[in-house]
């Protein structure tokens, strides 16, 4: 039961931030691929202990879903870089996490208070398409709690 909180809270979450009318997914082909990231202490203490998520000012977390189907998560490899105003760079590390028919993947990043972060993301859907990839960005502002 807890789990299927963290997935309603990480796919139905608002981003703060964003204005209403961008879109938090990207249509390439078939996929839906929907993002977002948010500041760690948006998780609950005792789900974040389940899924091994370190909360905390300054840690973030970026979710991102691959669907052909709504709310039927396909199984894909995610990679991707946060980048600073300054171009400072971290690697992000995705996890998959399944529940039921719903699955995403979560990687953590650090930022500092109203850090204007940009996400470079890769998505491979393994459908059997080795050459099949889609590389999209979005931005985000961060703030600490």
């Amino acid at each position: 039961m807890k789990r299927l909180i963290l997935v309603a809270l990480l796919l139905a979450m608002p981003t703060v931030g964003l204005a209403f009318e961008e879109k938090l997914y990207k249509q390439h082909g078939d996929y839906k691929i929907f993002f977002s990231a948010f500041n760690s202490s948006f998780i609950d203490p005792n789900i974040a202990v389940i899924n091994k998520i370190i909360r905390g000012q300054g840690k973030g977390i970026v979710n991102i879903a691959v669907m052909e189907t709504l709310a039927v998560g396909t199984p894909a490899t995610i990679t991707g870089q946060v980048f600073n105003i300054l171009q400072q760079s971290q690697p992000l590390e995705f996890v998959a996490i399944k529940e039921e028919k719903a699955l995403y993947y979560l990687a953590p990043f650090e930022f500092e208070n109203e850090d204007y972060l940009t996400f470079k993301i890769t998505v491979k859907p393994n459908n059997g398409e080795p050459s099949y990839a889609y590389v999209f960005k979005f931005q985000k502002k961060m703030y600490h709690d």
